[in-house]
């Protein structure tokens, strides 16, 4: 009889910035991916996505007392992080000898900052973790040395030791992602009726300079993409599978390949599967797939967000954005001819912030007139990007650290008047989409709205924030 496997247990931290789950329980594809790694080094997997099923820590207590694993994993964003820590610091609490590791965009740039700290890290993943988390779990397993180990962080004789970079990952399609360990029943998108949601990858990396945005530095500007044909046997085998009839592809920019990105819409088109896709793209993609637009409909594209951000060219220029301003009416234009629901990002909070700007900025939004829009407070990162602005930054706690809560001051407007301008735009928005929404003539875009607009008037969340009167820091 076989000795039993060692086991990881892989979790989402409990943390909730409100916006995200109005709309649906998102799959974490990344622990997915990571799953499929540990079973590389012989090591069983199990993934508890502690977010999704809105457990709160003595549920993950529970849970980690109950699998009793050898290693506690978990990934974070700067929002998130506290509540990551907290995990691994629960899973020390129950055991001590519990090895405990950490990845995810904010620890692999602040690495030190965690590891200097009383944190219960044992190892930091520094960038793209899948192969790296396989040679770590069979180091481990075989009682090597993790110095051997390339992209590491940890503690040694009281010190921070960082081991040489890793190249990142050639084959992406030869990455074996665990989709028999996802809890499926879990994930739907509300906006769908009787959906069953599912993230997929198609790509990694970006190789624009958006000072704002901390992908392009973790990809090292890099961008790398799977073949479309085996991205589009995936999407069947999961529908086949699992049911999944409704795909968030988490790409930073799916299109930029146009010739790879078409392949991948006509293979789609070809299985004539009933699902659906949502996914974010750049406002120049669209506009150069004009001639071919119809392909992304009928491959079942159904949802599409740009990152307009500002259609002043200076503010674009100084973030980097490298984008025309008239490219986002004109992209607008094609995605809403084919039937296809619009969302658009817009940056607002920057130094030379007045109230008057920000309603130009709310004006832009409505000119444009996308199906959705998002009002983001300009948010500099701990570890880079735009290190001009750390003067004026008010907000320290890392959790709120989201795009929802402003944490940068504008030189005239406070922290205050900063978030109700940014609820007032939100407010005045949804407003005058309302008597549209509710008279347009395309049946699924006005259901998958009107649908949308319940969610978000229902959610506690949004009540507070978007109520003049009251709360909403």
């Amino acid at each position: 009889m076989s000795a039993a496997k060692n086991k990881i247990l892989l979790v989402t931290p409990p943390y909730h910035s409100g916006i995200p789950e109005i709309s649906g329980r998102w799959l974490p594809l990344g622990l997915v991916y990571l799953a499929g790694a540990a079973r590389e080094a012989g090591v069983e997997a199990e993934i508890y996505d502690a977010m999704a099923t809105g457990d709160g820590y003595p549920e993950i207590e529970r849970r980690m007392g109950q699998t009793a694993p050898r290693y506690v994993a978990t990934g974070a964003m700067t929002a998130t992080v506290g509540d990551a820590l907290k995990v691994l610091a629960a899973a020390k609490a129950l055991d001590p000898t519990t090895v405990t590791i950490l990845g995810g965009v904010h620890p692999s740039f602040m690495y030190r900052e965690i590891l200097e700290s009383p944190a219960a890290v044992d190892y930091v993943v520094i960038g793209e973790g899948e192969q790296k988390l396989t040679r770590l779990l069979r180091t481990l397993e075989q009682g090597g040395d993790p110095a051997g180990v390339p992209g590491l962080a940890y503690r040694e004789g009281g010190e921070v030791k960082v081991t040489p970079a890793a190249p990142l990952i050639e084959d992406l399609d030869a990455l074996a992602p665990a989709w028999d360990l996802v809890d499926w029943p879990l994930y739907s998108y509300f906006v769908i009726p009787d959906s069953r949601f599912a993230a997929i990858g198609t790509s990694r990396g970006c190789s624009h300079d958006c000072a704002f945005c901390s992908q392009q530095r973790f990809w090292g500007k890099a961008w790398r993409a799977r073949d479309p044909l085996k991205v589009a046997a995936e999407v069947a085998e999961l529908h086949r599978r699992y049911g999944v009839n409704v795909f968030l592809v988490t790409d930073e920019h799916p299109t930029r390949d146009a010739d790879r990105w078409e392949r991948f819409l006509d293979a789609l088109i070809e299985l004539a599967l009933p699902t659906h896709l949502i996914l974010e793209t750049r406002a120049e993609d669209v506009v150069r797939d004009r001639d071919i637009f119809w392909k992304y409909a009928k491959a079942g594209v159904v949802h599409i967000s740009l990152g307009i951000e500002s259609a002043d060219r200076q503010v674009l220029e100084r973030l980097g954005k490298g984008m025309e301003p008239d490219a986002a009416p004109e992209a607008l234009s094609i995605i809403h001819a084919h039937g296809v629901v619009s969302e658009a990002s817009f940056i607002v909070g920057f130094p030379d912030e007045t109230p008057e700007s920000v309603r130009a900025t709310l004006k832009t939004a409505q000119r444009y007139n996308p199906d959705n829009a998002n009002f983001f407070a300009l948010t500099p990162w701990p570890y880079g990007g735009m290190p001009e602005l750390k003067p004026l930054i008010r907000e320290f706690d890392y959790s709120r650290y989201n795009f929802i809560d402003p944490v940068l001051e504008p030189e005239s407007m406070s922290l205050k008047e900063l978030q109700g301008a940014i609820n007032d735009c939100y407010r005045r928005f949804y407003m005058g989409k309302m008597l549209e929404v509710m008279t347009m003539k395309d049946t699924f875009r006005r259901g998958y709205l009107v649908r949308a607009t319940k969610l978000i008037m229902s959610s506690s969340f949004v009540i507070g924030k978007l109520n003049p009167w009251g709360g909403g820091r």
